[in-house]
């Protein structure tokens, strides 16, 4: 009987210690939960706006590498850990304000436009209903 009262609360024991190392696994934050949310894969991005976009063979080859370029500063950006918040979240937006620029020589004014009517509106940073919004918000 004492055999297995003491096999059962070793058991219990350590049942309760692998619960324990299982709920102690670190979460992600929400800035690592946004670039990780906004990672794209160059290729499949370029021909999902080529399709939408109605782009020329010329301009999905110039849009790859743009797209690449993006993904792979992106990249490292989120594996750099020495940021704190808000450095990163200035960072992306100079990265993405930087693709934003490449665009602007590859895509005519018409598709620029389309691109970013289809871009999902932003809750957060955009102004209040009674200012008017002096540019618009960057990114991709």
């Amino acid at each position: 009987m004492k055999r297995i009262l003491v096999s059962a609360s070793i058991a219990l024991a350590l049942s309760g210690a692998f619960a324990f190392a299982q709920s102690t696994t670190t979460t992600p934050t929400p800035t690592e939960k946004h670039f990780r949310h906004h990672s794209h894969d160059p290729q499949q991005e370029a021909a999902w706006l080529t399709k939408k976009l109605n782009l020329t063979a010329d301009q999905t080859a110039k849009l790859e590498p743009i797209l690449a370029d993006r993904s792979q500063k992106m990249a490292a950006l989120r594996s750099n850990t020495a940021l704190s918040h808000d450095q990163l979240r200035e960072q992306a937006r100079a990265i993405h304000e930087s693709t934003q620029q490449q665009l602007a020589t590859v895509l005519t004014p018409d598709q620029l436009q389309q691109m970013k009517s289809m871009r999902p509106h932003r809750h957060h940073g955009a102004p209040s209903q009674g200012q008017p919004q002096t540019a618009p918000p960057a990114g991709l």
